[in-house]
């Protein structure tokens, strides 16, 4: 084997920095000419070779450090309890590796608790109050997450003044049970919903700026149920965006006791009514309409100021399902009207599964991927340059 001196090491080093420079540099003087650099001993392209590899790796990681420092906005969260959605709500998969199958000579639910698990490593749900939010924190620091956070006002409250400047406080809503309830969960008997009217005084005291979630998907409601225009006419008027759950819910929702769930409500055209009576709406289609794609591009198209966000299917559905839909969506050229969204509810766990599905996305450029995890939701909130400074200061 041909020894490496140390005058060879010099030598590949000195060709190597060399042939990075400018051509003017090098007819300054600062590096010899080629010839003078020739060496016979094949090591030296071997040193030369190792040198830019690790050269390029060091630029690759510091890239990604950088990458993890700028901010996220994740524009689906949620204040919650732990016992929200009952005592063992059970663990999720991040993402699923396939849906369950049924036959109903026995009960749905059963099937699911007797079934084999949907992933290999489901992910579990924080057990207390204090793990729910501490968790969520852990993870939004980590990753410089700014989160829109939907729920009740009490409950925002107490996670806003926990985390100042960590989020972007939401109302959840619904017209037929405790506006912080998905799926059949909550009492609705003698259930009134916060009236128009209160809606204005909590938004005057800054107790939210927008309106998300709205959960009426769970309850079979449209979006165009006439019980809703008093709520559309008021975010128009006070300019308060809103964030609507338009997707899917739990696989087989309606045997799970949700009889009011319809899977046709979570097409997006269900919207369209809306928008056409309120033009001046800024409107956030929660889980994109999935997966309904020809029917969210229909309204994206007749409707440029619609936004969504791909929360549940970005960790939660198969990852193959999603990058057709996410692609389609981009090939069609709405890609700067995507945001992120994780709906961590009790789950803190699968954000950062949701994180790693748009890094890893091999259809998505570099600045494709920064809309979505920040630049199109400082759209379309409307940001001012003092927010989104300090968000990249965090």
């Amino acid at each position: 084997m041909t020894r490496l001196g140390e005058s060879d090491v010099l030598v590949a080093i000195v060709d190597w920095s060399c042939s990075s420079r400018a051509p003017d540099e090098d007819r300054r003087g600062r590096c010899p000419a080629p010839n003078m650099m020739a060496t016979s001993n094949p090591m030296v392209t071997y040193v030369k070779v190792v040198l830019i590899v690790l050269l390029l790796a060091a630029l690759s990681v510091e890239a990604r450090a950088q990458q993890k420092r700028l901010p996220i906005i994740d524009m689906h969260m949620h204040a919650r309890t732990a016992h929200h959605y009952g005592p063992n709500p059970g663990p999720l998969c991040a993402p699923v590796e396939k849906m369950p199958t049924w036959d109903p000579a026995r009960p749905f639910g059963e099937t699911l608790e007797k079934a084999e698990p949907l992933c290999k490593k489901p992910v579990h749900p924080a057990t207390t109050d204090a793990e729910v939010l501490g968790q969520t924190m852990a993870v939004m620091k980590r990753h410089n997450i700014i989160g829109m956070l939907g729920g009740k006002p009490d409950l925002v409250a107490k996670w806003v003044g926990a985390a100042p400047g960590r989020f972007i406080a939401g109302l959840d809503f619904r017209l037929d049970r405790d506006g912080g309830t998905a799926s059949a969960g909550g009492d609705s008997k003698g259930f009134e919903a916060l009236s128009p009217q209160a809606m204005r005084e909590l938004h005057r005291k800054g107790s939210f700026s927008v309106l998300g979630e709205v959960l009426n998907q769970y309850g079979g409601i449209a979006p165009d149920d006439p019980r809703m225009e008093p709520y559309w006419a008021l975010a128009e008027e006070l300019d308060i965006p809103v964030g609507i759950h338009l997707g899917p819910g739990g696989p087989g929702e309606f045997y799970l006791g949700n009889k009011s769930y319809r899977a046709r409500l979570q097409s997006a055209l269900t919207m369209e009514e809306v928008l056409v009576r309120h033009p001046k709406l800024r409107v956030d289609l929660m889980h994109a309409g999935y997966p309904m794609l020809d029917d969210l591009l229909a309204l994206l198209f007749s409707h440029p100021q619609v936004y969504v966000e791909v929360s549940m299917l970005v960790n939660v559905e198969p990852r193959a399902g999603f990058y057709r839909y996410l692609k389609a969506i981009v090939d069609a050229g709405y890609g700067e009207r995507v945001m992120f969204g994780s709906d961590q509810m009790v789950w803190p766990g699968i954000i950062e599964p949701g994180i790693d599905a748009i890094q890893k996305a091999p259809f998505l450029s570099v600045r494709q991927k920064r809309d979505i995890f920040y630049n199109n939701a400082a759209r379309f909130l409307r940001l001012s340059p003092k927010e989104i400074a300090r968000h990249h200061a965090m």
